[in-house]
């Protein structure tokens, strides 16, 4: 099976997918990449622009998996707006969207964080995340909100994101991140699908396959009980 797994970063939505999957890797900082491959190093790891190789590659693929950076589109954009920063949201998003339901055959996902305006497509909702996919994915009861970067936040809100700092030793020991030199690992944790959400997603899209699959071996048992 075929696998695209497009913005990999140290590839937390692939750690427990099933090993047999041939995955293709896209990542475009190198330091980034290099972890990703002392991780999994069966992967084809490739270091470009993701937006670019899916539209280059989409055709060869049986499952893509897509997590366009989140920054512009997350709810952080609230109180830099009150920091006098406005930016316009990253359209690439929409743009991998529109170009996977009207082109893909395979089935694919597209993950980001929930926004701050109301989604211009209707996605899928699961933990914090917005997920757009041509499957339908089962909820998932996740806890990992990590920290918050808004230093203005009530005294609630920080005392909270103390606590979730917290996790991040836990996630450095779960990514086995100790031994890497990475010029932000908090960044990178931070930008991470925890395993049990990425594995959770791949069974979702896998579940029709191997629900024919079930049916095709169950009606070779009924043939051969006839013969």
């Amino acid at each position: 099976m075929k696998v695209l797994n497009l913005y990999a970063g140290i590839g937390g939505n692939r750690k427990l997918w099933p090993e047999e999957c041939e995955v293709t890797a896209i990542e475009n900082k190198q330091d980034i990449a290099n972890v990703y491959k002392q991780f999994f190093p069966k992967d084809k790891v490739v270091v470009a622009d993701a937006h670019k190789y899916l539209l280059e590659h989409y055709k060869e693929f049986d499952f893509i998996w897509s997590s366009p950076p989140c920054q512009s589109h997350s709810i952080c954009n609230y109180f830099l707006k009150g920091q006098g920063i406005i930016r316009y949201p990253d359209m690439r998003l929409y743009e991998e969207i529109i170009l996977l339901q009207i082109h893909a055959k395979c089935k694919w996902v597209v993950e980001n964080t929930k926004s701050y305006y109301a989604p211009l497509i209707r996605p899928q909702e699961c933990g914090r995340h917005y997920f757009w996919a041509n499957f339908t994915i089962a909820d998932l009861k996740v806890d990992y909100q990590i920290s918050t970067m808004n230093r203005q936040a009530s005294k609630g809100t920080q005392r909270k994101a103390i606590i979730r700092e917290a996790q991040i030793p836990e996630l450095i020991d779960l990514h086995g991140l100790k031994d890497f030199d990475l010029s932000n690992k908090q960044q990178v944790l931070r930008n991470c699908v925890l395993p049990k959400l990425g594995l959770h997603v791949f069974d979702c899209a896998m579940k029709g396959k191997q629900t024919k699959l079930l049916e095709v071996e169950a009606k070779g048992e009924r043939n051969d009980r006839k013969k």
